[in-house]
């Protein structure tokens, strides 16, 4: 199964990231040692030419253009991952930037655990901006930040699926895969309450874990954990779970084109008396 699992991957690799209309890319790991211990810092550093919403979740930073040319990375480093968890003593902090800077959502459960800054550049061309978040580092971390995250997914993925909610487990530092972009789509409980879908976020790491999360239209994440399977045809499928603890749970499809851009996402998942269908692709 592992060897199955790292061929699923070397797939996705080969495919490419998709090309999305907005600026994504992995932050380095930081190779200075002047942050104190204890400490988690991510130093966000871009380009901006007019309008951004910057989001940070773990060690991927995507930019999304409101207006101008899209934004470019510029040197952005962490010591550690943003943690998929409540981040203590969060801090967020202007250090450079001729224009406007604002944090609008800090991490939360109720942002997926993603920090959203908002820069806004009046002035002609291109402005450098930097802006730090930092945090307090917890045991699951050293200070060079390579989060010690246990195999969660395991035979016995019952309890490790709820030490992932639990915790927050998260992801390891070096994602293999990511996709992510703007789309449509509705998720429905008990054929009953429905809540229509906008962005989508995908996360696959070295272990075939997997980590996907939808915003709806008033706000709110919706997010799934759980193990990459076997693929059937173009489509890849996942074991997933969602809820405070992972109480349901089923699968997940994740449907690619020619070029591996996952262009469609479908889940079915239930503990016996609820359960939640979803559909979204990209638009």
């Amino acid at each position: 199964m592992k060897a199955y699992r790292s061929g699923i991957l070397l797939i996705l690799l080969g495919a490419g990231l998709p090309a999305w209309a907005d600026t994504q890319f992995r932050v380095r790991q930081m190779t200075r040692n002047d942050v104190p211990h204890g400490k988690g810092q991510c130093d966000i550093r871009l380009m901006v030419d007019e309008e951004v919403e910057v989001t940070v979740r773990g060690d991927f930073v995507t930019a999304r253009t409101l207006r101008g040319r899209d934004a470019r990375d510029d040197g952005s480093d962490c010591n550690a991952p943003l943690p998929n968890r409540k981040a203590e003593d969060f801090v967020f902090e202007k250090k450079e930037g001729r224009g406007d800077v604002r944090l609008i959502e800090e991490p939360s459960r109720r942002s997926d655990f993603q920090a959203v800054v908002h820069i806004r550049d009046g002035d002609g061309g291109e402005g450098r901006y930097h802006f730090r978040l930092s945090w307090k580092l917890d045991e699951d971390h050293d200070f060079h930040g390579s989060e010690r995250v246990p195999n969660r997914f395991d035979d016995d993925n019952r309890r490790g699926r709820d030490d992932f909610h639990r915790e927050g487990g998260g992801l390891a530092w070096n994602n293999t895969f990511h996709s992510g972009g703007r789309g449509r789509g509705l998720s429905t409980l008990n054929g009953r309450d429905s809540d229509p879908l906008t962005d989508a976020s995908i996360d696959i790491d070295r272990g075939g874990k997997i980590f996907v999360s939808f915003r709806t239209d008033r706000g709110r994440m919706l997010t799934f954990s759980g193990s990459l399977m076997a693929p059937e045809g173009e489509r890849l499928k996942a074991d997933v779970a969602y809820g405070e603890r992972g109480e349901l749970r089923g699968p997940m499809y994740l449907s690619r084109d020619a070029n591996g851009t996952i262009f469609r996402v479908t889940a079915d998942v239930t503990n016996g008396q609820d359960r939640l269908h979803l559909d979204w692709d990209r638009r």
